[in-house]
């Protein structure tokens, strides 16, 4: 049997997501860290969405885009607690699979269409 494939995050470390002099107080790499704890991290570059730094995207298990699933785009995620709430959907299935906690609707967006269509994150 195929194992099917899990969530996937993508961390922006581009020009302004990941550093210190656009938001300070974070230990960034921790944040990376421990996302990686519970799943595959990509780190990229920029995702051209400065202004929401920093900037991450949780992609659907295989599952959970059979579900209907999407990528979910979180911006300013500058709280150390946010990891951990991005971390307990992915371990709980992710997109599609299961809810996201309440408090993570505050940083959800919607990018721009040429974004959301990028690449990167296909």
């Amino acid at each position: 049997m195929r194992k099917q494939a899990p969530c996937r995050i993508v961390v922006c470390r581009g020009c302004c997501c990941g550093s210190a002099d656009k938001v300070a107080g974070l230990d960034h790499a921790e944040q990376v860290t421990r996302l990686a704890e519970v799943t595959a991290v990509r780190v990229t570059d920029c995702l051209d969405v400065c202004e929401r730094a920093n900037v991450i995207v949780v992609q659907p298990s295989a599952a959970g885009r059979a579900a209907g699933g999407r990528p979910v785009w979180l911006g300013l995620v500058n709280d150390p607690d946010a990891a951990e709430d991005i971390a307990a959907w992915v371990r709980a299935g992710g997109p599609g699979v299961a809810e996201p906690p309440d408090i993570l609707g505050l940083y959800v967006f919607t990018p721009p269409r040429r974004i959301r269509t990028a690449p990167a994150l296909s």
